[in-house]
């Protein structure tokens, strides 16, 4: 009764994330190009062939790069809401409609051994969600791509034994970049991304006394750093008294490898 996982990658260039048990295997997103994707599954031990489905979050590039490629190559069924696909249809060129699903926000879906359950983010696609999976007592939670945490996602988020959470970027850095000012606008947005700060904030609400590991993820190639994310949200819980490297121990992902493949 155990549930693993990979954050495969993470950051603005892809994001997928690899979680499953004994009878299940799911890949939350694929925004990377198939070949990587083959990579990154090979770097954990593990065959893309296995999967039993795909989810999508939305249809940002940097979460469906590869979905077109993987979804085709291993015949893998792909979950999606009905406004997301509209999207797919044309972003993803052809997937069979045998493969197709539709997994609306605030549902719950099982598939095989794994509880799943979506809910509705704050973010400027067509209808962005997100995901919490359920196996064997365990709950793990992923929480990326939203410019504010509500009080409702707070909730949902709660009693996850693994938080998968964005941060995104340090405010400073992105003020001080090269970005068009449109674009800083877009980011720093209800409808953006998190900052670090906002992310230890969020964090310092939600973290219970069964929640034992949190990787920050989603970050900013440009205007964030590794070691400033976790530092920025270790002070902001370390302030709030979550017990920061006793119960709960902060974990980095990358852009452009792995996480080991472990157990909730």
């Amino acid at each position: 009764m155990t549930l693993h996982y990979s954050v495969l990658a993470s950051g603005s260039s892809g994001n997928a994330i690899y979680i499953k048990t004994e009878k299940t295997r799911l890949l939350v997103d694929a925004g990377l190009s198939g070949k990587k994707l083959e990579q990154l599954f090979a770097e954990i031990g593990e065959n893309p062939g296995g999967l039993n489905a795909i989810l999508i979050t939305h249809e940002h590039s940097d979460h469906i790069k590869g979905l077109g490629v993987m979804a085709r190559r291993y015949a893998v069924p792909v979950y999606a809401n009905a406004k997301t696909w509209f999207e797919l249809d044309r972003l993803c060129g052809k997937i069979d409609v045998e493969q197709k699903f539709h997994f609306e926000r605030g549902q719950t879906l099982t598939l095989g051994d794994i509880d799943i359950e979506s809910y509705g983010i704050s973010h400027d696609a067509v209808e962005p969600m997100a995901f919490c999976f359920f196996h064997g007592g365990k709950k793990l939670s992923i929480a990326t791509d939203l410019g504010y945490v509500s009080e409702k996602i707070k909730g949902t988020l709660r009693d996850s034994q693994v938080l998968i959470f964005e941060a995104n970027h340090d405010v400073e850095m992105l003020r001080m970049s090269r970005y068009p000012w449109n674009i800083k606008r877009r980011i720093l947005s209800d409808v953006g991304h998190l900052s670090n700060e906002a992310s230890g904030e969020a964090l310092a609400d939600i973290i219970t006394d069964a929640t034992q590991k949190v990787y920050l993820a989603h970050l900013s190639q440009d205007n964030n750093l590794r070691d400033l994310a976790r530092m920025t949200v270790e002070q902001i819980l370390r302030e709030e008294d979550v017990p920061v490297n006793q119960q709960v121990t902060l974990h980095d992902t990358y852009p452009d490898r792995p996480t080991k493949l472990v157990a909730v």
